[in-house]
């Protein structure tokens, strides 16, 4: 198992602690350093905040724990690809990389995630990890909404 693999299995970890609270199954580390620092799954319907995405807490943890807004030599593990409002923020955060498990299935949304993403402005552009543990972590997702839509 490599370094992304490893990381992804934590996320995935904790997109199952978001299942048994009924939560979207998505979740979130972030590594800086070789050690996660942040970690965290949705809480959308827990907290009744559309703020509260995996990767949001997890960004904001990590700012906490570093004392700084600037996590540029940060990697954030997620098991979904960003939304984005998540993906500005990481890119906000100027996160270094972002590694994640499967492809959100609206196409609008990740023409724009990957713009944003990628974008040079301000800041760098984010560099993109994808289809790490893929099929775990779309199985996950897909049997969530499979057993809610029943």
């Amino acid at each position: 198992m490599n370094k992304d693999e490893f990381y992804m299995n934590k996320a995935l970890n904790l997109a199952k602690k978001a299942i048994k609270k009924e939560e979207v199954p998505v979740g979130a580390v972030l590594v800086y350093k070789d050690k996660i620092i942040a970690s965290a799954y949705n809480k959308k319907d827990t907290k009744k905040s559309v703020l509260k995405h995996a990767e949001l807490i997890c960004i904001e943890k990590a700012s906490r724990k570093l004392n700084n807004w600037r996590l540029n030599e940060c990697i954030l593990y997620v098991t979904l690809e960003p939304c984005p409002m998540c993906a500005s923020a990481i890119q906000q955060a100027r996160i270094k990389r972002i590694a994640y498990g499967t492809q959100s299935k609206n196409n609008k949304n990740k023409e724009i995630v990957h713009k944003i993403l990628t974008e040079v402005d301000a800041n760098s552009a984010v560099e993109i990890t994808c289809g790490i543990l893929e099929n775990e972590c779309a199985s996950l997702l897909s049997n969530f909404f499979k057993k809610k839509r029943n």
